[in-house]
């Protein structure tokens, strides 16, 4: 049986450059800390290409972890968020939830460089570029903490601020955007 968490190819396709997005805003903070490292940039790169199909989800599976593995080439927190939501970003062609993944880092990443503002501000922005079909693949997602077969179940992504954060974009979703 396939995750609820996984998408359709279809929808992964269109929560990908969305979550390319997030990450790209943050990359900034991971290059200032590691330029000699481009696996969290490729990562991106690689959720955009397969966003737009030249990708198969595949080839992505068994590369999903190299950008993400690029935060050990950073050393402050906001520069380790920024690599991981790259990973997160690159991880959509696996599974659609790691979408909601990429910006929760996002979110953790500017929260780092701006303590009590930066992450509510991200995440902000994060649903103002949210096209209507990225909403309504993101609205067929588990609600964080429901499912255990992926990402959105107990783990990492379900406590602290990045569970925070996804709850913030999973309630917004509920809204009209």
């Amino acid at each position: 049986m396939v995750s609820p968490q996984a998408l359709t190819e279809a929808e992964r396709r269109v929560v990908a450059a969305w979550a390319a997005d997030c990450a790209e805003r943050v990359l900034p903070l991971f290059e200032a800390e590691a330029s000699d490292d481009d696996r969290a940039r490729d990562g991106i790169e690689r959720a955009r290409a397969f966003a737009r199909g030249e990708l198969d989800a595949a080839g992505e599976i068994r590369r999903r972890f190299d950008a993400g593995r690029a935060s050990r080439s950073a050393t402050s927190p906001a520069g380790k968020a920024a690599a991981w939501a790259a990973g997160q970003a690159s991880g959509v062609a696996h599974m659609g939830a790691h979408a909601l993944g990429a910006a929760a880092y996002a979110a953790r990443a500017v929260e780092s460089t701006d303590p009590g503002r930066g992450g509510a501000s991200e995440i902000a922005w994060q649903l103002q570029h949210m096209s209507g079909p990225v909403r309504t693949a993101l609205r067929r997602l588990p609600r964080l903490g429901e499912d255990s077969s992926g990402p959105l179940g107990p783990g990492l992504l379900s406590s602290g601020a990045l569970g925070a954060s996804i709850r913030a974009i999973q309630a917004a979703l509920d809204s009209p955007a």
